[in-house]
């Protein structure tokens, strides 16, 4: 007996959660496999990539299940379901499981042939690899200190969240987070942020946020979401930051360097269609958090690195194809695939 399903995806977004659904299928796909051997199920292909809202330990189940194989993967879930009106992010998959059968786990998707092999050589067989996760920092990172809520009590009434400074902050603040530098003695720091939806910046007491690992130093700021996670889009738009400058939890950060150059070259890396490639790996949606960047390796951004940052974008990725033995037809698939960013 085969078990052919196409299962509910998601349970009905409500009230405050509109922007957010619950997905449902992964209960669905548990349940069929503990009372049937063969299943074929369609739904939602983020959970092969062990992104999105899927629970991690089903991610990690079905990834390392060896009766478990991916049949069709489309990126674009508008081609199979062209009436639908939700953008599938990550795209849909039909996957199949026969209890009787070993197809070999899967352990991380990757449904390009040219980035598997790219993977291992840069990843797997590479003894020197160390992850960019290492020098990427949480959009949690800048909260609010003791002392801010100290000198202003009545805070606490439009903060009904933590202490992190939320992407509405400057909305929810705007008689504390100011266009102008006030002049009143105290030290102000930049937060990037948005306010009514559009980038832009605030100033905002230094003393009234907490001093973490990248405040005082230079670093990226990265958007926490950008694009749709297809391997075709355009990189994120970046800032630098300086000392003294934050960000809301619109941003992630990258780095926590001693000079501008570090950041520069930093910045410059992250636009290389390498790093790139490397990252479309995991990133399958919007999402660009932290762990997302996991198979992306780190680099020497100082003045001893064996790549010349003082080189154009293209050409630090023509460095960095021969850096780690990329063949032709490896090349050729990143410089058709992935956008050029200057």
């Amino acid at each position: 007996m085969i078990t052919v399903c196409n299962p509910p995806y998601q349970e009905e977004s409500r009230g405050d959660t509109s922007n957010y659904a619950r997905p449902v299928y992964h209960k669905f796909l548990e349940a069929f496999y503990k009372t049937t051997d063969r299943v074929l199920v369609i739904h939602p292909a983020r959970c092969l990539f062990n992104a999105g809202a899927t629970p991690k330990d089903f991610n990690e189940k079905i990834l390392s299940d060896e009766h478990f194989k991916v049949a069709i993967y489309e990126p674009d879930g508008k081609k199979v379901f062209p009436k639908a009106n939700v953008d599938i992010k990550g795209g849909v998959v039909v996957t199949y499981r026969d209890a009787n059968k070993n197809f070999g786990a899967i352990e991380i998707y990757i449904p390009f042939d040219e980035l598997k092999s790219i993977y291992r050589k840069v990843v797997v067989d590479n003894k020197n690899f160390r992850p960019f996760t290492e020098i990427m920092c949480t959009q949690k990172l800048y909260k609010f200190s003791r002392k801010f809520f100290d000198e202003n009590p009545g805070v606490q009434n439009l903060l009904t969240d933590g202490r992190t400074l939320k992407t509405n902050i400057f909305e929810r603040l705007p008689h504390l987070f100011t266009v102008e530098k006030p002049a009143d003695g105290h030290e102000y720091a930049k937060f990037f942020g948005l306010y009514q939806m559009k980038r832009t910046s605030r100033f905002f007491r230094a003393d009234w946020v907490d001093d973490n690992i990248n405040f005082r130093k230079y670093k990226v700021f990265i958007p926490e979401a950008y694009g749709s996670g297809s391997l075709y889009e355009n990189g994120p738009t970046m800032l630098v930051g300086l000392p003294l400058v934050g960000c809301t939890e619109t941003f992630t950060s990258a780095g926590a360097f001693d000079s501008a150059a570090e950041a520069d070259n930093c910045m410059k890396y992250i636009k290389t269609k390498f790093a790139r490639a490397m990252l479309g790996i995991i990133k399958v949606t919007q999402h660009a958090s932290p762990e997302i960047w996991a198979k992306v390796p780190l680099q020497d951004f100082g003045a001893g690195s064996d790549i010349d940052w003082r080189a154009t974008v293209h050409k630090i990725d023509k460095q960095l194809y021969r850096k780690y033995g990329l063949a032709a037809g490896e090349i050729e698939f990143i410089e058709s695939k992935v956008k050029a960013m200057v």
